[in-house]
């Protein structure tokens, strides 16, 4: 595939995860999204639907996962570095969700601060950011 292509396309991904992002609040069922703006130091945890809320969180983390495998395969073309990346993505989605549904399901206020971190990592591309340069570090000792 020709640079300019995977450019291109690399470009269109990151996109997808700027829109993923943008629309959050039509795209997905999350009423942690206004309140952790502010609402969590005035009031008690939102109502929320728990098989909804995952279901949802577990949609965003497929389509940034999916979008951060695609980007990472364009940049590295390596196959082996994405099915690396798969088995971290589905080995992190299991430990994530485990103390995601206990504080959705426990909410108490002095986790707020944890359950907001554990979140994030649901529901925001940190893991391509994390590995993009680990794996150019390990292209180049290679």
């Amino acid at each position: 595939m020709p640079k300019l292509t995977r450019y291109i396309l690399v470009f269109i991904l990151i996109l997808v995860l700027i829109a993923i992002r943008g629309f959050e609040g039509v795209l997905f069922y999350d009423p942690y999204l206004t309140f952790f703006e502010n609402d969590y130091l005035y009031i008690d945890n939102p109502r929320r639907e728990v098989a909804k809320l995952v279901l949802f969180t577990s949609l965003r983390y497929l389509l940034n996962t999916l979008a951060s495998l695609g980007i990472l395969y364009l940049i590295y073309n390596d196959k082996i570095m994405i099915k690396f990346s798969v088995v971290l993505y589905a080995l992190a989605y299991v430990l994530l969700l485990i103390p995601f549904l206990y504080f959705v399901i426990n909410p108490r206020q002095e986790d707020y601060y944890l359950f907001f971190n554990v979140r994030r990592f649901l529901i925001q591309p940190i893991g391509l950011i994390l590995l993009l340069p680990a794996f150019y570090y390990y292209k180049l000792n290679r």
